[in-house]
């Protein structure tokens, strides 16, 4: 148990990694071509089509049952969409790690929300005394970083 912890958690710290990384380079793409929706609409282009490489390699099975799912289930690309087109037009004129920052205090808020009620299906975890002290030091984190 605790090694699939560690790999989960390795593989959750690679995703928080390369949330930058791509904002950097999509930002960077949205500016040198001058159409941050042109950039957005090619990385999601790219991210289809490695979701089908992996897919073609692991498969695709659930499709069939698409159908019978309730529809707030797929409004979540529209919160991907609306991270990757926000980051690409405001990391330019506010810096990428202006943007990530408070990027990462919304999850952080969010994420304490979901967890605290079980929303969307999510596993419940109360909102503790020492999660929100947590949480308020990362807010502090991220406020120190805005006025260094």
């Amino acid at each position: 148990m605790a090694t699939e912890h560690f790999r989960d958690a390795a593989v959750m710290l690679a995703a928080g990694i390369g949330i930058p990384v791509l904002a950097s380079l999509n930002a960077a793409l949205g500016t040198r071509i001058g159409a941050p929706v042109a950039a957005g609409a090619v990385l999601f282009t790219v991210a289809l089509g490695a979701t089908l490489l992996v897919g073609a390699v692991t498969g695709l099975g659930g499709l069939q049952r698409l159908a019978g799912q309730p529809w707030h289930l797929f409004t979540a690309g529209f919160f991907v969409a609306f991270y990757v087109l926000t980051i690409t037009f405001v990391a330019p004129r506010f810096g990428v790690g202006n943007a990530v920052f408070f990027v990462l205090l919304g999850q952080l808020v969010s994420a304490a929300i979901i967890d605290h009620f079980g929303l969307f299906g999510a596993r419940q975890q109360s909102l503790t005394a020492m999660r929100a002290l947590g949480i308020a030091l990362m807010a502090l984190g991220v406020f120190v970083t805005q006025k260094a």
